[in-house]
């Protein structure tokens, strides 16, 4: 295992020109990787070595280490437990489905209570006058899923957010195991759970095991469930759904602060971080990330923004 990426301020560079009449108005900074299936780096630029907090897009490895731990649930809702859900009444229902398997309720969740994610879905409550409630925050399928993990391993429930609890802990060292480095620095995400801070390379180089691991692996599994079922892993006006279904075999997650990673099959994969953590320069550098590890480019086409180019 390779040691704990640097802490530090990452020299980004400038990855997108926005542009209006032809004329470059506003410039997005990033970092973007992209690595073969052998793990060779077949384009990079910015600073894709220094250590960055992945945010949701960690979610795929949480799933994998909690299927090592035996989290044996059906696919749609294994992929609701590497989501970043939009709030939909699939997604309540799913999350509150987890729970029911082993006894808990929606108040044993330890994320905090909030609107659906999706724009809509959030106007229709708030129109309906509904209140925030932890099954509609977008991480509640996984913490329903760390409730099933924890309690089917005898571990107490009441702390399972704590880093020093045993299920953190072997979410932490499955982190290390996928991304093939030492995690450089434990914070809070902002749903509660611990966040181990990784490189973009490091990143990259899980999504690439994940999407190619040997069939029925718990890499697999997670692969399977999260292509089979993309609406559960974002929803139905999100573009990793989108993506999903418009390119075979592929896994993507994003994450707040703009964060994303994506892979194909046979293990290429890419992994970037806009600068600014605004999500308008997130899709354009995923789709020319995916162009450099070979995607059609008729499946990216229905995506790209004439006014934003990428620049590197």
């Amino acid at each position: 295992m390779n040691a704990a990426p640097p802490v530090g301020v990452p020299a980004h560079a400038p990855l997108v020109h926005v542009l209006r009449d032809g004329m470059v108005e506003s410039v997005h900074h990033g970092s973007v990787v992209v690595l073969g299936p052998d793990g060779s780096t077949l384009f990079q630029a910015g600073d894709v070595d220094t250590a960055c907090y992945p945010r949701s897009a960690a979610k795929p490895m949480q799933a994998v280490a909690m299927v090592r731990l035996g989290l044996a649930l059906p696919p749609e809702l294994l992929a609701l437990t590497a989501a970043s859900h939009s709030g939909e009444q699939v997604h309540l229902d799913g999350a509150q489905r987890v729970l029911a398997a082993t006894g808990f309720a929606e108040d044993d969740l330890g994320n905090p209570a909030d609107l659906p994610f999706d724009p809509i879905e959030r106007e229709r409550w708030i129109a309906a006058g509904r209140p925030a409630r932890k099954l509609a925050h977008n991480c509640s399928g996984k913490h329903a899923s760390m409730l099933w993990t924890a309690h089917e391993n005898g571990w107490s429930t009441e702390d399972y957010l704590n880093p020093a609890h045993p299920l953190q802990r072997e979410i932490a060292a499955t982190v290390e195991d996928l991304t093939g480095q030492q995690i450089a620095h434990v914070a809070a995400d902002g749903c509660g759970a611990p966040l181990f801070a990784v490189s973009l390379r490091g990143l990259a180089t899980a999504a690439g095991r994940i999407a190619s691991a040997p069939p029925g692996s718990p890499e697999d599994r997670v692969a399977q469930a999260v292509r089979a079922h993309p609406e559960m892993v974002a929803g139905t006006r999100r573009d990793a759904t989108a993506l999903m279904r418009a390119v075979p075999g592929l896994i993507a997650k994003d994450g707040f602060e703009a964060v994303q990673i994506a892979a194909l099959p046979d293990g290429t994969a890419i992994a970037a971080k806009i600068a600014d953590g605004t999500d308008r320069a997130r899709l354009p550098v995923t789709l020319a990330a995916l162009a450099r590890a070979g995607v059609a480019p008729e499946a990216l086409a229905p995506f790209t923004n004439p006014h934003l180019v990428v620049a590197a």
